[in-house]
């Protein structure tokens, strides 16, 4: 199950699914307001967001007869909600990977996150993660963006990190300037049972630009 970032949709993990689809089953979601899902009334909050989560999962297991927990992958903000998932419903979630989790906790502030992806747009950055990011943004509206943001500074997921029991890797570009490798560091400490692999050459939208090489990675660590 993959979960995309803030201001994103699903369909930034196409080149991730691409490569991953021969070996597993995937399920990528919109969240509310975001990709090709409805803009709600209100922003919810990451735990929230990870309760509402949970709930299409358990109607979706009725609707099918099935109840096979998930690998829960999420992207930035979709990180923050993964984690919140895996600690909150235990039993839908199988293994976790936190790809570029949010926020980094040295700067969480909306001018010093406002620097950093800026710093990554201009960080060499491939035409195709530029081009679906515009995209993507320009769907999801400034108005709703701001009003996500608030609830996604808000998180911090290093306090709910304990509670993540399943394996999990922590997975993020060498040249992230949103969520440094010395970060994603200290997520995987927090972790009980979490490793941490550096992709070398990718910023922040890593699986948008090497999506190929991050499926590859999880499906080593999950075959492993």
């Amino acid at each position: 199950m993959l979960v995309h970032g803030i201001g994103m949709g699903a369909v930034t993990f196409t080149r991730f699914i691409e490569a991953i689809l021969p070996d597993a089953e995937v399920l990528a979601v919109d969240l509310p307001g975001f990709g090709d899902s409805p803009e709600p009334e209100r922003a919810l909050s990451i735990p929230d967001t990870a309760n509402l989560l949970a709930e299409a999962l358990r109607a979706a297991n009725e609707r099918t007869g099935r109840n096979d927990p998930v690998v829960a992958v999420g992207h930035s903000m979709g990180a923050q909600v993964v984690a919140e998932l895996a600690a909150r419903h235990a039993d839908l979630v199988d293994r976790v990977v936190l790809f570029a989790p949010a926020v980094n906790a040295a700067e969480r502030t909306v001018k010093q996150q406002a620097k950093r992806m800026m710093q990554d747009l201009f960080a060499g950055k491939p035409f195709i993660a530029m081009a679906t990011g515009v995209v993507e943004y320009m769907k999801a509206g400034p108005r709703w963006f701001i009003k996500k943001l608030e609830p996604t500074m808000d998180h911090r997921i290093e306090d709910c990190l304990p509670q993540v029991v399943q394996p999990a890797l922590v997975l993020c570009g060498s040249k992230d300037k949103v969520t440094p490798p010395e970060w994603c560091y200290q997520v995987a400490l927090e972790l009980p049972d979490g490793e941490l692999t550096v992709l070398g050459g990718p910023g922040h939208e890593a699986m948008i630009a090497e999506g190929e090489t991050a499926a590859e990675r999880v499906w080593h660590w999950l075959e492993s």
